[in-house]
């Protein structure tokens, strides 16, 4: 079960400057198990791109690559270069006019990872197109995030290249994630668990 800090300050008074570890602690002393903190690790820029185009590269590894080119606002190559941003994709779920999730040279994804122009594929990529598990959305690594079918096309028609996906995935707060048990069904909600770190807090 996953509770962002934001949600449980809706049920339970959350001290300024508590940590996920701080909440996580805490439900740990009545007996609800951790099982891991996300969020709030990503540092930008990390944006709402445009995919415009792209072209597909067959390597001798056998793998397929993308050069693709990404509207991505005013960041990036398009303040340094005055051109769109050049990245070098390796998935292929994709299509042009695509709005994905991009992090641009300067940031640093979760994990410590930090992101740099590199050549790759015989092409300077500037950034990367991000699948969800690389910025810690989930785990899933199959291919990268098409924001219209992770938030559905009406939500999605309203993105603009250049818009912060940190705060638009809500990746710049921590989630407490914890492991409940079949004995404790109530706390499969973000209420239950709120009353559990309220008794924490006596």
């Amino acid at each position: 079960m996953r509770m962002p800090l934001r949600w449980l300050a809706e049920y339970a008074d959350v001290a300024p400057g508590t940590t996920g570890a701080d909440v996580a602690a805490a439900l740990v002393s009545v007996g609800i198990e951790e099982e891991d903190l996300h969020g709030g690790d990503i540092t930008g820029p990390l944006v709402v791109g445009k995919v415009l185009d792209f072209v597909e590269e067959p390597q001798k590894n056998g793998k397929t690559i993308r050069w693709c080119t990404v509207d991505v606002g005013e960041n990036g190559q398009m303040l340094t270069e005055g051109k769109h941003q050049e990245i070098v994709c390796g998935a292929l779920n994709f299509e042009v006019g695509d709005l994905v999730v991009v992090v641009l040279p300067g940031a640093t994804l979760p994990g410590g990872f930090h992101i740099s122009a590199r050549k790759t594929y015989g092409h300077v990529s500037n950034g990367m197109i991000c699948a969800e598990d690389e910025i810690g959305l989930g785990s899933d690594h199959e291919g990268i995030i098409v924001l219209s079918r992770l938030l559905g096309a009406e939500a999605a028609a309203g993105l603009k290249p250049g818009d912060d996906a940190i705060a638009l995935l809500g990746l710049g707060e921590e989630t407490i994630e914890a492991n409940v048990t079949p004995d404790r069904g109530y706390c499969f909600s973000v209420r239950g668990l709120a009353r559990e770190y309220w008794h924490a807090q006596g």
